[in-house]
């Protein structure tokens, strides 16, 4: 069975024109003719285009590609072989790019409002933005979560180091009553624990104790949140849950 130009141009989706191209260049050229001529294609000749039609996707040359498939020592199935190992690349490579665009898809869409050199000097190397798609997914149908992208919205470079310099200032406070050896309901940890209830509610949204009390279990069960917490001193993340709850108990009791 052989098939006419016009026929495998539509099967390869592609011009007339291509083809006659490749034939011109002697990179395909049909197996057959017509009795009067015309160009006819074997079943050989469509494997041919496909080959070339994957390889062309992968940005090779004409004359690249036409190497390529005339080499004798190179059968259809090395052709295969070869074609998934570069289409993996690829892939690889379209992956990593997506996942840039996503990831500053999320920065354009942070509620942030910050140039980069102040993110710089009030982040440092973290990146909010790098987590408010997750904060979203695990909190964005709760009004906290509305009520704090509500606030921090409007917040210029001086409220943004004013309550990390307070939110800092509460944690050294916070370790030098673990350093001392205060037990978590001791009033005066309990008032830094109430303290720490005001520094979330002012700046980011109205934290009641029962809300309170799921982030100082977050403080702990989630170890990135413990991480961040601790570097003011290890073991900081648990004392202060405890404190929470301590306080918590006392003003609900």
């Amino acid at each position: 069975m052989s098939f006419s130009v016009g026929q495998v141009a539509r099967l390869a989706g592609i011009t007339v024109r291509t083809l006659h191209h490749y034939d011109e260049i002697g990179l395909l050229s049909p197996g057959e003719r017509s009795a009067a001529g015309y160009r006819r294609y074997t079943d050989d000749d469509l494997v041919r285009l496909q080959q070339i039609l994957f390889y062309r996707e992968l940005d090779f040359s004409l004359e690249e590609i036409a190497v390529i498939l005339d080499d004798p020592q190179v059968d259809e199935m090395t052709h295969l072989r070869r074609q998934h190992e570069l289409l993996q690349v690829r892939l690889g490579r379209v992956q990593d790019l997506l996942a840039a665009v996503e990831l500053a898809m999320e920065a354009r869409g942070s509620s942030i409002t910050l140039t980069a050199a102040e993110r710089l000097e009030v982040f440092g190397s973290f990146k909010p933005e790098e987590h408010e798609a997750e904060a979203e997914r695990r909190w964005g149908g709760g009004r906290e979560f509305a009520e704090s992208r509500r606030r921090v919205a409007s917040y210029g470079k001086a409220e943004w180091l004013q309550l990390r310099e307070e939110g800092e200032q509460l944690m050294r406070e916070v370790a030098q009553a673990l350093k001392a050896g205060l037990e978590p309901d001791d009033p005066r940890v309990m008032d830094l624990a109430e303290r720490h209830r005001g520094y979330i509610s002012r700046w980011f949204y109205d934290c009641g104790y029962a809300v309170h009390r799921g982030l100082g279990r977050l403080y702990v069960e989630d170890p990135r949140f413990t991480e961040a917490v601790d570097q003011v001193m290890p073991g900081v993340a648990a004392f202060l849950r405890e404190a929470i709850e301590a306080n918590a108990d006392r003003y609900e009791g």
